[in-house]
């Protein structure tokens, strides 16, 4: 017997788009399709969108998920950058703000900036605090997602153990999600541009290197929630260079857009990338040599999981095919050819919304899991 949550299900994976399809779908009788979808309607998850073809009468009425009607508050904290957004249930951006701010100022000025600006944007959306259904931060570090509290990062002094999802619950009782940038990164190139590949791979390379790995669908966390940590692998345990992490030769240390600005005498990866735009040569250089550097790693990467899609995010995509060049110069030639006959290559397609996106896909799955909506109707009735 399929639940409400389950019969949502169907009509979001497209497998039934009207009540009669559900009932054949599923076997069950009509008075229990009726039950359930009209529940479904009077808490606001469906709605009904048109009418269907007709195999004679009355054409039958089009079930679709009701996305306006409840909304999804988002925000990307990289090392120096924050954006929020406010989308619907479908992950559509509704309103957005960007600033620049440095994460290692601290949780509370952060978090207390986050807070703001999301009733900033529900103020110029005229929509009020009671529509939202949830909540998403993705940060750039080891998050027990399970918790909402940072398990490490080396870039976010104070921020290890903080009690993330509570800071920002003083202002909203819905569920608060905490995920890793590049997993949210990964996520929404995935589900905006590759759901026809069963795994994706997704290197960030800005301020540090970070990884998000996709299979079938899902986020790949590891054990320890510390997939794709391959920043602080160690390829040169010679070199002078110490990484954030305390140890030298890291990929992160030789390859990140922090050590290509030291290298080349600028502040910051930005300042690198506009370097390499403007066709420095030593710039270019230095950013392709990077590339082949990280190659190495993401060589072994490509073979271990042989992913259908390699993508370059953050600072360093915006390099007009240098880095890249360099990582794919290294991950064809280390690599066997048959496990990347099919693989692309590719930056970003999503830019610096790549995490936003990412993180409003992670909140809508979790409120319009089958779970997650049989709990509310539940809570409803009782």
């Amino acid at each position: 017997m399929l639940t409400a949550g389950q019969v949502l299900q169907l009509v979001r994976d497209g497998s039934c788009r009207t009540r009669k399809e559900l009932i054949e779908f599923t076997g069950l009788s009509r008075s229990t399709i009726t039950d359930r979808v009209d529940r479904l309607i009077a808490a606001g998850y469906l709605h009904e969108s048109g009418v269907g073809a007709s195999g004679g009468g009355r054409p039958p009425s089009v079930l679709d998920v009701d996305a306006a009607r409840r909304l999804v508050l988002v925000a990307d904290l990289g090392a120096t950058h924050a954006r929020v957004a406010l989308t619907d249930l479908a992950a559509r951006p509704l309103a957005e703000e960007r600033a620049e701010m440095r994460i290692d100022r601290g949780p509370e000025a952060v978090l207390t900036w986050v807070r703001e600006a999301f009733q900033r944007m529900l103020d110029r959306a005229g929509r009020p605090a009671s529509e939202v259904c949830g909540i998403g931060l993705d940060l750039p570090g080891s998050v027990d997602h399970t918790s909402g509290r940072m398990i490490r990062s080396f870039l976010m002094p104070g921020w290890d153990d903080h009690p993330i999802r509570e800071t920002i619950g003083r202002t909203y009782d819905v569920p608060i999600l905490v995920e890793n940038d590049a997993n949210a990164m990964a996520l929404g190139e995935w589900w905006s541009s590759w759901r026809e590949t069963d795994s994706l791979i997704l290197v960030k390379v800005s301020t540090g290197i970070g990884t998000g790995i996709v299979l079938d669908g899902q986020i790949y966390r590891g054990v320890e929630e510390a997939a794709g940590n391959i920043g602080h692998v160690r390829i040169r345990e010679t070199d002078d260079r110490v990484c954030t992490c305390g140890s030298r030769g890291c990929v992160a240390s030789l390859a990140s857009g922090h050590a290509l600005a030291a290298d080349l005498g600028q502040e910051t990866s930005r300042d690198v990338v506009r370097l390499v735009q403007a066709g420095d040569p030593a710039a270019i250089a230095r950013t392709q040599e990077a590339g082949r550097t990280l190659g190495v790693v993401l060589a072994t990467a490509v073979s271990l999981l042989n992913p259908g899609v390699l993508v370059l995010a953050g600072d360093m995509a915006q390099t007009r095919e240098h880095y890249l060049t360099g990582i794919r110069e290294v991950v064809y030639r280390r690599s066997l050819p048959y496990t990347t006959r099919n693989l692309e290559i590719v930056p970003s397609r999503l830019g610096d919304r790549a995490g936003i996106t990412g993180m409003a896909v992670i909140v809508m799955e979790h409120v319009l899991s089958p779970a997650a909506v049989d709990g509310a109707l539940a809570a409803a009735v009782g």
